[in-house]
């Protein structure tokens, strides 16, 4: 199965990958703008505003005359993702000179913004409707259980609980590139899957949220029509309740997947029901730098292998169950430990030392974490030995022809298995004879017409 790289991109890589009539229907929509507005460089937001009320283009060398020696190299980077948003569209006059001109959906839109102020995706819950909604705290511990249950399930743990309402078609959408299955074989993690398992929770989730919007046009689905729901659901407040009637047929199926994910908690009032956004969603127009959070470690290594994981998360105890044996676990402690065969099992599943050495590291528990090094040098040490003593030897599928009839025959046989470029082995003295299992049916046939 091809390998799928994970590239942790945001919101806006996937805004520039559209087509130019999709990105300006995008642009239709004042909150798409806003969210462009904020995701730009420093410098690239500063030519918007300078160029916002200007309707003639303005040419690339006027622009270049607000620039400071050293800023040139920025002055690239800013024009260059303004053109790939098509925040900016290229002008060419007669003279073949080029000129920037600003979106003018783009334009409007973000000049009725700072005019007006902006305004709301839709209205929240009245004050005078009685309904109890989750608190700040109670939203984050939600989003964190459901989206550690939609990964165990991704990851077709024996311990998930389905709790998620992705269909199994769906799951396995998510699953492509992180699985690799054979038949009659139970689906392995690849290492892009255990990659994918090291990354941050925002990381995470742009990866899913890109296959989702990816697979969208199979559900009948307008994939602008997505991320600008997705995008708009980015501007809405944490903690307050929506009305789900205000949504359309196809915003309203959008907000039952993103419940299974965790971005919003579904609520069922005496008459109507609402949607509460959580952190995960209110976050989906941010960077990840912006976004991103510092978790606090959980992870113990000794000198003697033996690994200790202070948590409750039946997540984690998968994860280290993917290179570590596992001797016992209590309510909010993993007890095990880093072994030979353990290892030679993570890294026949595609997994690296590497990955290992940095999951240990990033997840170090907050006493070893200050240390130098967090994690002892005679285990990463190992680790990286035992990948190495493993990858010495490659084993190649072969078959062995001997009992030859003439060294005439055995000479026939080698020359024609170099020509299909499956000779591996030659034994003149026993007239033996080892090829690629690819040229094995050619060998046969050559065999059975060679003269006895």
């Amino acid at each position: 199965m091809p390998q799928v790289r994970i590239v942790a991109k945001n919101f806006m890589d996937m805004v520039a990958a559209l087509p130019a009539m999709k990105l300006d229907k995008l642009y239709e929509s004042a909150f798409i703008c806003e969210a462009v507005l904020r995701s730009l460089p420093p410098m690239a937001k500063r030519y918007v505003l300078q160029m916002l009320y200007i309707d003639s283009p303005v040419t690339a060398k006027s622009m270049e005359e607000w620039l400071l020696p050293d800023g040139f190299s920025k002055h690239k980077v800013a024009i260059d993702r303004l053109l790939q948003l098509r925040v900016f569209v290229e002008v060419n006059d007669r003279k073949k000179e080029t000129s920037y001109k600003i979106n003018p959906k783009f334009q409007s839109n973000i000049q009725k913004h700072l005019v007006d102020g902006g305004t709301i995706p839709r209205e929240p819950m009245a004050s005078n409707i009685v309904v109890r909604l989750p608190t700040i705290e109670d939203l984050e511990t939600y989003a964190s259980q459901q989206w550690e249950c939609f990964l165990l399930q991704l990851i077709n743990s024996s311990q998930a609980e389905k709790l998620t309402s992705f269909s199994s078609s769906m799951i396995k959408v998510f699953q492509r590139g992180l699985l690799s299955s054979r038949e009659n074989e139970t689906p392995k993690l690849t290492e892009n899957g255990f990659q994918f398992l090291l990354m941050d929770t925002n990381a995470q989730l742009w990866y899913i949220i890109r296959e989702y919007i990816s697979t969208a046009e199979d559900r009948g689905v307008d994939p602008t029509d997505l991320i600008s729901f997705l995008l708009e659901l980015s501007f809405h407040t944490l903690g307050q309740a929506y009305n789900l009637n205000t949504l359309t047929d196809v915003q309203r199926s959008a907000i039952k997947d993103l419940a299974g994910l965790g971005l919003v908690k579904l609520q069922q009032g005496r008459k109507e029901s609402w949607f509460v956004p959580t952190k995960l969603a209110t976050n989906l127009s941010l960077s990840f730098t912006d976004s991103s959070s510092n978790k606090e470690g959980f992870v113990v290594v000794e000198t003697n292998f033996r690994l200790y994981a202070y948590s409750t998360s039946k997540l984690y105890c998968e994860i280290l169950r993917l290179f570590s044996r596992i001797e016992y676990q209590l309510p909010n402690l993993i007890v095990g430990a880093i072994t030979k065969e353990s290892l030679y099992n993570a890294f026949e599943n595609g997994i690296t030392a590497e990955q290992i050495i940095s999951f240990l590291q990033q997840n170090a528990h907050p006493r070893v974490a200050q240390k130098i090094p967090t994690v002892p040098e005679n285990v990463t040490d190992q680790i990286r030995l035992w990948e190495t003593d493993r990858n010495r030897v490659e084993t190649t599928p072969s078959y062995l022809y001997e009992d030859f009839p003439s060294k005439d025959v055995f000479e026939a046989a080698c020359d024609f298995a170099r020509e299909l470029g499956g000779l591996l082995y030659e034994d003149f003295k026993n007239l033996r004879l080892i090829v690629r299992i690819e040229v094995h049916q050619e060998m046969r046939d050559f065999l059975r017409r060679a003269p006895r």
